[in-house]
C-alpha cells in the first residue's frame, strides 16, 4: 500500500502518523509544497492520502499558487474513492473540496482543550467510544469549516462546534493534532507565537508545554482510528 502526504511547512509533518506508517511498512511518499517545484504523484499511484496542517489558510490560491492543483488532487482522490485524511488545514481542504464552507472561527483555539463526540456520532460507534471520555487534544486553528452534506459530523469543542468528519467511510478530517510530539509542539510554538495573545481558547506558551503529557493519549487514539480506517 502507497500512503502519499501533502505537507505544507517543514514544522507540521507527519508526526505519530508517520511512526504508525513505519511499523505497518507502507510505501510513503510525499509532496513537500513548501520546496521549490513541488511535484504532484499520478492518482493512480496513490491508495492513501493523508493532507496535513499549515499556517496558510484554503483561499490563499494568490499566495500560494500550489493551492490551486492542490484541491483538484484532493477532490480527484476523493472522487476515485481513495482513502483521504485531513489534519486542521488538511481538514479544512478536504471540506471545501466537498462543498462545505470554511471561515474565521468565532474563537481562536490554541493549545489543550477537550473534544466530545457528537449525537451524529452515535452512528459511527467505533469513533464514538474513542472519544466518549471527552480527551484533551491538541488544537492550533483560527478558521473553522461546515459540515459537508453527507458526511456525519462526529466532535465538537467549547470553542468550535465542528472538529471533525467522516464522509462516505473514506473520507476523515480532525481539525486538531493527535499526531504532536514534543519537538512538533516547540516547533510549532516557535513558529507561531506571535499567536499566543491571550484569548478565551488561547493558552499562553508555559500552559501549552506544561501540558506535553496529553500527546501520549492522543498517539493513543490516532493509532486507534488509522488501525480502523486504513487498515
Amino acid at each position: 500500500m502507497n500512503v502519499h502526504y501533502f505537507q505544507h511547512v517543514s514544522f507540521e509533518g507527519l508526526g505519530y502518523i508517520g511512526t504508525w506508517l513505519e511499523t505497518k511498512g507502507f510505501q510513503v511518499t510525499a509532496t513537500r509544497f513548501y520546496e521549490e517545484n513541488p511535484i504532484l504523484p499520478k492518482l493512480d499511484d496513490v491508495d492513501v492520502l493523508v493532507v496535513m496542517g499549515g499556517p496558510m489558510g484554503v483561499y490563499d490560491d494568490h499566495l500560494y499558487p500550489w493551492l490551486h492543483a492542490e484541491k483538484i488532487f484532493i477532490e480527484d482522490a476523493i472522487t476515485a474513492g481513495k482513502k483521504v485524511m485531513g489534519i486542521c488545514l488538511g481538514a479544512q481542504l478536504i471540506a471545501l473540496c466537498l462543498g462545505a464552507f470554511v471561515n474565521t472561527a468565532r474563537h481562536k483555539e490554541i493549545g489543550w482543550y477537550p473534544v466530545y463526540p457528537t449525537p451524529a456520532a452515535a452512528r459511527i460507534p467505533w469513533f464514538e467510544s474513542l472519544f466518549k471520555d471527552q480527551p484533551m487534544v491538541f488544537h492550533w486553528h483560527g478558521d473553522q469549516f461546515e459540515i459537508p452534506y453527507g458526511a456525519y459530523d462526529l466532535l465538537s469543542s467549547a470553542a468550535n462546534r465542528n472538529q471533525a468528519f467522516l464522509y462516505q467511510e473514506h473520507v476523515l478530517a480532525l481539525q486538531f493534532h493527535l499526531e504532536v510530539n514534543t519537538d512538533s509542539i516547540n516547533s510549532m510554538v516557535e513558529e507561531g507565537r506571535t499567536e499566543l495573545i491571550p484569548g478565551s481558547f488561547i493558552q499562553d506558551e508555559t500552559t501549552i508545554l506544561k501540558e506535553l503529557a496529553h500527546f501520549h493519549q492522543g498517539h493513543q487514539l490516532l493509532e486507534a482510528i488509522l488501525n480502523k480506517f486504513i487498515l
